[in-house]
This record gives structure tokens, C-alpha cells and sequence, in this order.
């Protein structure tokens, strides 16, 4: 197995990510209360898969190092669903679906922060315009699940007051 550069394991780190991203938003999207969001997580979910295309098409440049880089990207996604299982276990209600977004997504923008600020500083362009791109869509995915966890409070807080 190839020895991997600190942008390399990010590099597999925010691939594995963005693929279980994926099934994320779309677990999330069938929750209980979830109907009125399922547009913003197919398009979160959408991203995502954009995401994991443009990182691994990078990936595919970076010769000697692929296969290595892939398989920590595979056991990154692996954990990433496990924690969800974990987390949404017994959960039915898309509050805490969106609770368990709000630390993924920001997990997913604290990676590709590194990955911009390491790829910047060791001058890897390809590297850091892939992360100048993820990084918005990112702090776009976070405001977009704040807003859909506040709302989802808002509407727990008038079933409370009506009980």
C-alpha cells in the first residue's frame, strides 16, 4: 500500500464523506416530518455526488496512490454510515435527522478546510480549486440544515403548546 501524503488521507477523508453524505440526506429524507425539505436534501444529496465526482476524478490523476487513497476513503464512508445508524437508531422523526446533518455537514466543511489551506500551502492548484469550490457549497449545506432543524423546532414547540 502506498504511503499517504496529509492531503492524500483528507483527500480520502472528504471522499468518503461526500458518499456517505449521499445516503444521508436520503435516509433523512424519509423521515417522519422530512416532505417539506426533500427538495433541499435531493439537491444537498445532488452535491454531494458532484462532490464525490470532481474529488475522485482528482484522485484518479495522482498515480501510485489511487487505490490506497480509495480504501481510506471507503473505510471513511463506512464509519460515517455507522455513525448515522448509530445516532438515528430508533429515530423516526426528521428533527433528529437533521440534528445528526448539522454534525456531518459541519464535519464535511471542517475537512475541506484543511484540504483548502493544505493544498494552498504545498501549492497543489488542482487540489485547493476543488476545495474553493466544495467549501461554499458546504457552509451552503450547513445554513440549509440550520434552517430546516430550526423550523422543525419551531413546529415541535407549537405541538408542545397545543398539547
Amino acid at each position: 500500500m502506498a504511503e499517504l501524503t496529509p492531503l492524500d488521507e483528507k483527500l480520502a477523508e472528504v471522499l468518503g464523506l461526500a458518499q456517505a453524505a449521499q445516503q444521508a440526506t436520503t435516509h433523512v429524507a424519509g423521515m417522519e416530518g422530512a416532505d417539506a425539505f426533500k427538495k433541499d436534501l435531493a439537491k444537498m444529496s445532488d452535491q454531494a455526488a458532484e462532490t464525490e465526482r470532481r474529488t475522485d476524478a482528482y484522485i484518479d490523476t495522482l498515480e501510485g496512490r489511487k487505490t490506497a487513497i480509495r480504501e481510506k476513503a471507503r473505510e471513511t464512508k463506512s464509519e460515517a454510515v455507522e455513525m448515522m445508524k448509530t445516532y438515528l437508531e430508533g429515530e423516526e422523526e426528521a428533527l433528529d435527522g437533521f440534528e445528526f446533518l448539522s454534525m456531518a455537514e459541519a464535519g464535511e466543511l471542517c475537512h475541506w478546510e484543511i484540504v483548502q489551506t493544505i493544498a494552498g500551502a504545498a501549492g497543489d492548484a488542482k487540489a485547493k480549486a476543488i476545495a474553493d469550490w466544495a467549501v461554499p457549497v458546504q457552509q451552503t449545506h450547513i445554513n440549509g440544515v440550520r434552517d430546516a432543524y430550526l423550523a422543525l423546532a419551531v413546529e415541535e414547540a407549537k405541538e408542545m403548546a397545543s398539547a
